[in-house]
């Protein structure tokens, strides 16, 4: 299997990981020594968030602004926030993904973004992460469906509407029962 970076993975029916279960992941890095990727569509909307992003970062209150911007991107490192921006921004503490997509976990740059506005970016809590060969064990089980993607479906798609409609554009109905193991 080559890179599965600047694809996502969709989380099949079956699979009921609190984490997982309907999940969009976005892959920022994918080698022979494992994968990381982020959860792109599970907002936090929690009324603790502005508590989490103060802590997180140690800054004042403008950054309470992030509320609607704030995801929950996996399981490692939930104390470690990542700022998952479209490339029109260019830093040198940003690490390009793909032409459209980088990301950083820079506090200037999150001030840079929201301060400028027109730059699509999300806060991400945490990412996901999988060890060597435990991502393509998983894709071989049937876990994951893969796709490739572009900066709008990140960016510009309702969270609550990217686990479907990423299934559906390649044709496979998410709520059936195809994918899910043990059956014929």
């Amino acid at each position: 299997m080559g890179s599965l970076k600047n694809q996502i993975l969709i989380s099949m029916p079956h699979m009921n990981d609190p984490f997982f279960s309907k999940s969009v992941v976005y892959i920022c890095e994918h080698e022979k020594n494992g994968a990381m990727g982020m959860i792109v569509n599970k907002k936090l909307d929690t009324p603790e968030l502005s508590k989490i992003i103060d802590k997180l970062f140690k800054v004042d209150k403008y950054f309470n602004t992030f509320k609607n911007n704030t995801f929950f991107g996996g399981p490692v490192l939930l104390e470690k926030g990542i700022i998952l921006h479209h490339s029109d921004y260019s830093s040198s503490k940003s690490i390009s993904i793909s032409k459209s997509i980088s990301i950083t976990s820079d506090e200037d740059v999150l001030r840079d973004l929201k301060r400028d506005g027109g730059v699509p970016f999300k806060l991400m809590l945490g990412h996901a992460g999988w060890s060597s060969g435990q991502l393509e064990r998983e894709i071989e089980n049937g876990d994951w469906l893969i796709q490739n993607t572009t900066s709008d479906f990140i960016f510009n798609l309702p969270s609550k509407q990217m686990w479907d409609h990423a299934a559906k554009s390649i044709g496979l109905d998410i709520n059936s029962n195809l994918g899910t193991p043990g059956r014929a």
